[in-house]
């Protein structure tokens, strides 16, 4: 039963991407075909960003209140229909607004799943289990790129819809993942881990654990920096690298390709190396991204070859850290009864971030060049490495099954 639900929960992640990820191809489209500028559309990326950062703190306590099966299945549903509804209302008010509402939604998914996860699989597997099962946003993201990308440059597919295809296919997609979800899912599992029912002292307990508000602050530089490659990694390649549209978008997708392997070694080191002790792992990955990204101006002006070398490396050292820290770290952090609270709350913290990764790389591409961009996420990659560096973390025993 565990691996079905391991199934179902990877399935409903992944599927959630294919309406996130799929606006990072639009997003030159919508710019040539449409009109809108750079600041309509990081607008647009800002509000679904700050959505989801406030659903991270309210669907955690729904999820632990009301059961994940419940709050994903409904998130799936609303995320489809608005990616869909973009095609109906394509301006820079309608698609602003959408993407909002698209944010909310999308944000039921992580600490639903990471709950039922926590249920099903206990602390002593998590590393590993989690690094696998984390797979499903960097496999999402690369499908979903893919998947646009395809759609929205095929001459055979209803070519007349343009960049619409983008919008309307994805969410055609995700819909019976949502059924199946809704359908085959259960909130009780074999792990103890819900020996507690949730109460509003488990929610003061966690946003006071420092525990978890180290991995919250760093989890903030991880997502900032992840949603700045995943939203702008097209719209760096055609402006800086003078890539075509095609060219942009099947080259980004290395980006979640090469993330696969960041996140199953970060999660095997983390439990078979260092002890289940996420600390020391997410250090050493953070420092090697800082090392990358200062590379990465020199490795892209020197070939395509350079460019898909660096944005892969990149794409290890940020997924890595990403899901080990917004994962096994979260649930082991995690009171009994608080873990989608605690997992709501970290990718809450995190989503600040990621809220401001649009206007940051508009301005800082647009006043200082995308080289300085990747200096700055050196910058922060270095600063997150030191901090966890120092940071006192318990070790963890591991748990048999």
């Amino acid at each position: 039963m565990r691996w079905r639900m391991f199934g179902l929960t990877w399935l409903a992640y992944a599927g959630l991407y294919l309406c996130r990820k799929n606006f990072s191809v639009l997003i030159p489209l919508l710019i040539v075909q449409v009109g809108l500028s750079r600041t309509e559309l990081a607008n647009a990326v800002f509000l679904y960003s700050a959505a989801y950062c406030v659903g991270q703190f309210t669907m955690g306590g729904l999820a632990d209140k009301f059961g994940a099966r419940l709050t994903v299945s409904v998130g799936i549903f609303i995320s489809a229909i608005a990616t869909a509804s973009m095609s109906l209302w394509p301006t820079a008010i309608g698609i602003s607004l959408l993407q909002m509402v698209n944010g909310m939604a999308q944000a039921s998914g992580w600490p639903g799943l990471v709950k039922l996860m926590s249920v099903w699989f206990p602390r002593g597997e998590r590393g590993v289990i989690m690094g696998w099962w984390s797979t499903n946003y960097v496999l999402g993201g690369f499908v979903a790129t893919l998947l646009t990308t395809s759609v929205v440059t095929s001459v055979y597919l209803l070519p007349e819809l343009g960049w619409r295809r983008g919008a309307i296919i994805p969410a055609l997609a995700l819909l019976p993942i949502g059924f199946a979800f809704a359908i085959f899912v259960r909130n009780r599992g074999e792990s103890t881990d819900e020996s507690q029912p949730f109460s509003w002292a488990l929610v003061r307990e966690v946003v006071r654990s420092p525990r978890i508000q180290v991995i919250a602050g760093i989890y903030s530089i991880l997502k900032l920096t992840r949603y700045s490659f995943l939203f702008w990694l097209p719209l760096y390649m055609t402006e800086q690298l003078r890539y075509s549209a095609a060219e942009a978008g099947y080259t980004s997708a290395v980006f979640e390709l090469a993330g696969f392997f960041g996140t199953l070694g970060a999660g095997y080191v983390s439990d078979k190396l260092m002890g289940s002790r996420r600390f020391p792992t997410a250090a050493l990955m953070l420092a090697m991204l800082g090392g990358i990204c200062m590379l990465h101006p020199i490795l892209a002006a020197y070939s395509a070859a350079g460019n898909i070398l660096g944005i892969s490396v990149i794409g290890m050292m940020i997924f890595g850290p990403d899901t080990l820290l917004g994962g096994a770290a979260a649930q082991d952090a995690a009171p009994p009864g608080a873990v989608a609270t605690a997992a709501g709350f970290i990718n809450g913290t995190g989503s600040i971030g990621q809220m401001l990764s649009p206007w940051l790389v508009v301005w800082i591409a647009g006043q200082y060049g995308w080289n300085n961009l990747f200096y700055f996420f050196a910058a922060l990659a270095l600063t997150g490495s030191l901090v966890l560096t120092f940071s006192r973390q318990e070790a963890v025993e591991p748990v048999l099954a």
